[in-house]
């Protein structure tokens, strides 16, 4: 079920309420599990990461996952189940055993946006998955091969307007934040971009690199070397100021569209029905290894932010509001219930 279709979820004028999100994200840790927090863990960990191997995102989950497994003894294997927009991957990780075995690191678009887009989902994203904690922020922006001639965000915005239609962008699958990117530049700009959906970032930014494409939206990490090298052509960032590892290049803000502005973020998130106590234990262990400076500059290198969560519920909370302020965007670019 999708979050659009769920009856106990809904807007009002008054803004967005979700009691049975609130209900399934904190009443539903009660189940008892099969093992208790003084057992746990006692075997290798398993972290689905719903986008393609050498994405941002999965390299953060298997630092994550390295970092999990000398903390605590065990194995920390990722496994990649890339597919229809991070769908494949946040199914097999809704019907994961609720033992606190198998975990989903998963972006944003995978756990507040997904269900807008989709007129149905095979799970519902807010009913069986629970917060652990935010992990990272993303710094998302354009790039483009250099030999594409496309200079600047301004300099797209001309040559769009005088061939409409036939400058091609990537993403990394219809209905993603790096979708939502393109549109909500098309709108704002009004121009006409061709969409290119692909299954994560990785294959959008090889054929970018192989010139398939021009252009593609994506999140920083993971292509911060790129740029550093000049494989890659940074046009701008989408924040509300500069990223800090980007000084030199100018947001969408300031190439003149004070409307688009989308950032990212990554986090972990459990199936639903793991005892509390394990919950709890998952979120020190990942603060504690967000907080380790060589996590934050590995990261950091990636071009995002490491960010914990103070707690579960923060991170519930957190979930909440940007499903709000992305079903605004949603709306706007005519995505909603398309898929």
């Amino acid at each position: 079920m999708s979050m659009a279709s769920d009856p106990g979820f809904r807007f009002a004028q008054s803004g967005l309420r979700l009691p049975r999100v609130l209900l399934a994200l904190f009443a539903l840790v009660t189940c008892a599990g099969a093992e208790t927090s003084g057992d746990y863990p006692s075997r290798p960990i398993r972290v689905i990461v719903p986008q393609a191997a050498g994405s941002g995102v999965d390299l953060q989950a298997r630092i994550l996952a390295q970092k999990l497994g000398e903390l605590w003894g065990q194995q920390g294997v990722v496994e990649n189940r890339p597919g229809a927009n991070a769908i494949v991957g946040m199914e097999a990780g809704a019907r994961a055993s609720p033992d606190g075995y198998t975990l989903i690191y998963a972006p944003v678009s995978a756990i507040a946006t997904n269900g807008f887009i989709y007129k149905k989902l095979p799970y519902d994203t807010f009913r069986d998955f629970i917060p652990v904690s935010q992990t990272a922020a993303n710094t998302l922006g354009g790039v483009v091969n250099p030999a594409s001639g496309i200079k600047s965000i301004n300099d797209l915005v001309t040559q769009a307007k005088a061939r409409p239609g036939e400058i091609d962008y990537g993403s990394f699958g219809i209905g993603n934040l790096t979708h939502m990117m393109g549109e909500l530049l098309q709108s704002a700009a009004g121009i006409k971009l061709t969409h290119v959906p692909y299954k994560g970032q990785t294959p959008a930014i090889t054929d970018v690199l192989a010139g398939q494409i021009p252009l593609a939206f994506t999140t920083m990490s993971g292509v911060a070397d790129m740029i550093q090298s000049g494989q890659l052509r940074l046009l701008a960032t989408f924040g509300r100021e500069r990223d800090d590892q980007f000084p030199g290049a100018p947001t969408v803000v300031e190439s003149g569209y004070p409307e688009v502005v989308v950032e990212g973020w990554s986090g972990l998130l459990a199936p639903a029905g793991v005892p509390p106590q394990i919950i709890s234990r998952l979120h020190s262990a990942v603060v504690r290894i967000l907080a380790m400076p060589e996590v934050k500059a590995t990261i950091a290198r990636q071009g995002s932010k490491a960010v914990s969560s103070a707690s579960p519920e923060e991170f519930a909370r957190y979930i909440k509001a940007e499903a709000e302020k992305f079903h605004a965007i949603i709306k706007t670019a005519g995505l909603e219930g398309t898929q």
